[in-house]
């Protein structure tokens, strides 16, 4: 049997106030094999981008336990988490979070920055991806000469540039008029798929929730198949 690429496995997340324990996820499980996707959908609160910041490292389950490519991220440093956050998870936000002082190139670019001058593969890889997001010829253009759709598959081709297990997108299209929510939305089916990588998208978009192979709906803690 083939080990799924990513696992979440009874992931709770629980805060403690001096009112009450507030519990956010109560033993949420996923399991996806490479190139496979899913949708969460879910009424604003319900957890959704804490299950998906879990996934990603940048938040501590209070239990249950992760695996990606079979293995646990919370059982390194934080130096060895930092490293593996970056090359085997790639985010795309709604905001993009695109750094307005480095043209498209450079942020493109950002995770193989973070550990040295990235090689001639990963620029020429870089360049492969914008010309495929349909912005090879504003590879020199600021963030604030972009429209939002544009900044939004400039952070498509971030997320990808490594060659991730895992591309986790957080509302990728909430801000997008419908033209570019679509071109967003042909590129995270498409792209992620092509080379075998997990996705998984949170939206409160139904249209693009069905487009995606699971469909999940999260409330009240409890993760339940559409």
């Amino acid at each position: 049997m083939t080990t799924p690429t990513l696992e979440a496995i009874n992931i709770r997340k629980v805060y403690q106030t001096p009112a009450e324990e507030i519990v956010v996820l109560d033993c949420v499980s996923i399991a996806l094999s490479a190139g496979e996707n899913m949708a969460i959908v879910g009424p604003s609160g319900a957890g959704k981008s804490t299950l998906l910041q879990i996934i990603g490292t940048l938040d501590t389950p209070t239990s249950g336990t992760v695996r990606i490519g079979g293995q646990d991220p919370f059982e390194f440093n934080e130096n060895q988490q930092a490293r593996f956050r970056n090359e085997r998870i790639g985010f795309v936000f709604q905001d993009h979070h695109l750094l307005p002082q480095w043209n498209v190139l450079e942020n493109t670019l950002l995770p193989a920055l973070a550990t040295g001058k990235p090689s001639q593969e990963v620029r020429d890889r870089a360049v492969a991806l914008l010309e495929r997001v349909g912005l090879k010829h504003r590879m020199g253009h600021l963030p604030s000469q972009l429209s939002g759709g544009e900044r939004e598959r400039v952070a498509v081709a971030r997320a990808l540039v490594l060659k991730p297990m895992v591309v986790l997108a957080d509302e990728p299209t909430g801000n997008l008029d419908q033209q570019s929510a679509e071109t967003v939305a042909a590129l995270l089916l498409e792209v992620p798929k092509e080379e075998n990588a997990v996705l998984i998208v949170v939206t409160h978009s139904l249209s693009l929730a069905a487009r995606m192979q699971h469909c999940y709906e999260l409330n009240h803690g409890q993760l339940r198949l559409q």
